[in-house]
């Protein structure tokens, strides 16, 4: 079996076990309303992957199909550093399936774009925001949850090479993130556009929605789909209260 087909199938598994325990929800099965993004936009489904590690068995899958995705497509990455918060389990498993030495990010509060980096940096002092250890040559990979929009990658990357001249550390390496879900929502231009490179089990909006086709119903598979290719149409308060009053009818 090629890996392009193993990797399909563990995306494939990962995906319906998140639905399954409720970390892809739906505005019809879970919540009527929908949900408010950070972004401000109304969304029919909603994708929370921090109580992945309240299900042990799935996220010992997770690490050992990321662990997979690192041998086959990230060449020789010897370290990985996982993004708090909800990217430190998932490098923890990777860790302890593939032997791979994990480091990971300190929550910075308040920061959400390199501008809040750069001013929080500046009151921070020489205090360290990585944990774990790092050498002279070390290949690292940046470990997340999902990726949007990538800010948090950048700013995960830029705690590293901040941390790395406080540590006087030479020729290490940090072009890589790995993410178990893509939202596919730019992320991967961002990334190009940055020199780094972006490897997902899980592009969402490609393959991650058609891998659910038989346990969501017809009207959360289109409606969603439609959604993914034009969310401006479902800003309207009309379309959203006929969502919900789809959604009610269907628990009635």
């Amino acid at each position: 079996m090629s890996w392009t087909e193993e990797k399909a199938i563990l995306g494939k598994q990962i995906t319906l076990d998140l639905y399954k325990y409720k970390m892809i929800r739906t505005w019809k099965r879970d919540r009527p309303e929908g949900w408010f993004l950070v972004s401000g936009l109304w969304s029919p489904f909603y994708i929370q992957l921090r109580p992945l590690s309240s299900h042990p068995n799935l996220l010992e899958t997770v690490g050992r199909s990321l662990g997979r995705l690192i041998r086959e497509e990230c060449g020789n990455v010897n370290k990985i550093l996982g993004v708090a918060m909800s990217g430190i389990p998932i490098a923890t498993a990777i860790s302890l399936s593939e032997y791979i030495p994990a480091c990971f990010t300190r929550k910075l509060e308040g920061v959400k774009s390199l501008e809040d980096f750069d001013k929080f940096i500046k009151s921070y002092g020489e205090h360290s925001i990585i944990e774990g250890e790092l050498a002279n040559g070390d290949v690292v990979a940046i470990v997340d949850d999902l990726v949007t929009r990538f800010d948090s990658k950048l700013i995960a990357i830029h705690q590293l090479e901040r941390e790395l001249k406080l540590r006087k550390l030479k020729e290490v390496e940090s072009s890589t993130v790995i993410v178990l879900l893509d939202r596919e929502q730019g992320a991967k231009d961002v990334a190009m556009a940055n020199g780094i490179k972006l490897h997902s089990l899980i592009p969402f909006t490609t393959k991650g929605l058609d891998w659910l086709k038989d346990v969501l119903t017809d009207e959360e598979y289109e409606i969603i789909k439609d959604y993914l290719a034009n969310y401006s149409k479902y800003q309207n308060l009309n379309m959203q209260r006929d969502l919900y009053e789809m959604a009610i009818g269907n628990h009635k």
